[in-house]
C-alpha cells in the first residue's frame, strides 16, 4: 500500500508540473502574449512608401513654395508658392502624428534628388523660375497622386487610410494650382503607367502581404488546434494511468 501511496504521489507531482508548463505555455502562443493590438501591426511596404512619400515631399516642396512666394515672376505662381507651403505645412503635421501613433520612423531630410531640384531653383530667376518650379512640383505631384490612390485602396490600417484621403485632397488642390498658372507642359509629363506602374506594384506589395497575414492567423489556428489535441491526449493518458494506479 506503501508502494502504491508513492507512485500516486509521484504522478500527481508530474501532473502538477505538466499543468504549470501548459500554462506558461499558453503565454507565448501566438496572439496571447497581449491583450490590446499594436496599432503597428497592420502596416506593410505600401503603408509605409505612403508615409514616407508624405513625408519627403514636404520636406522639399514647402521650401520650394516659400521660394515661389519670394522670388516667382508671376503674381500667380508666388500665390501659389505660398500656398503650397502653407498646405504642406499641415500635411506634414498629419503625417508626423500619424507616423507617432503607428510607431513608424520617418526621413528627416529630402532625397539627393530633391535637394537637387532646390538648388536648380535657387540659382534660377524670372521667368525661369516659374518654369521649373511648376515644372518639378507637377511632375512629383503626379507621382504620389497614383500611391496615394493605391495604398488607400488596400491597406488595412484605418491610421493609413486617414492619412491617405487627406493627402489625396492636399495633393490634388495642388496640381490643380499648379496647371492654373499656364506652364505645365503637358507632352513633358510622365505618361500613366498602367498595368505595371509604381500604383500596381504597391497594390502587389499589399497584396502579398495580406497573404503573409492570412498565413500567419492560420499557422496560430494550427498551433492552437496542435496545443489542444495535445493537451486532451495528455489528459486522458494522465486518466488512464490514474485508474491503474
Amino acid at each position: 500500500m506503501a508502494s502504491l501511496e508513492s507512485a500516486r504521489r509521484r504522478l500527481a507531482h508530474r501532473v502538477t508540473l505538466l499543468l504549470v508548463a501548459i500554462g506558461a505555455g499558453i503565454g507565448v502562443l501566438p496572439g496571447a502574449a497581449q491583450a490590446a493590438p499594436n496599432p503597428g501591426v497592420q502596416m506593410n511596404a505600401a503603408d509605409m512608401t505612403l508615409l514616407n512619400g508624405v513625408r519627403l515631399a514636404g520636406l522639399w516642396e514647402m521650401p520650394a513654395g516659400q521660394m515661389a512666394a519670394e522670388k516667382g515672376r508671376s503674381p500667380r505662381v508666388r500665390e501659389i508658392g505660398a500656398e503650397i507651403a502653407r498646405q504642406h505645412a499641415v500635411l506634414d503635421q498629419l503625417v508626423v502624428e500619424a507616423a507617432n501613433r503607428l510607431g513608424a520612423t520617418l526621413p528627416t531630410d529630402p532625397t539627393t534628388q530633391q535637394k537637387g531640384w532646390l538648388t536648380e531653383m535657387q540659382n534660377a530667376t524670372g521667368a525661369q523660375f516659374d518654369q521649373i518650379f511648376v515644372t518639378r512640383l507637377r511632375v512629383a505631384h503626379g507621382k504620389i497622386f497614383p500611391v496615394i490612390g493605391a495604398v488607400r485602396s488596400s491597406t488595412r490600417d484605418p491610421i493609413v487610410r486617414k492619412l491617405a484621403e487627406d493627402a489625396n485632397r492636399f495633393v490634388n488642390d495642388h496640381m490643380t494650382m499648379l496647371e492654373s498658372t499656364g506652364l505645365v507642359r503637358w507632352q513633358q509629363l510622365p505618361p500613366a503607367a498602367l498595368p505595371a506602374g509604381p500604383s500596381d506594384r504597391l497594390v502587389d506589395a499589399a497584396q502579398a502581404n495580406v497573404g503573409t497575414g492570412g498565413g500567419l492567423q492560420v499557422g496560430t489556428g494550427v498551433v492552437w488546434a496542435v496545443f489542444l489535441i495535445a493537451l486532451g491526449t495528455g489528459g486522458y493518458a494522465t486518466w488512464r494511468l490514474m485508474r491503474r494506479a
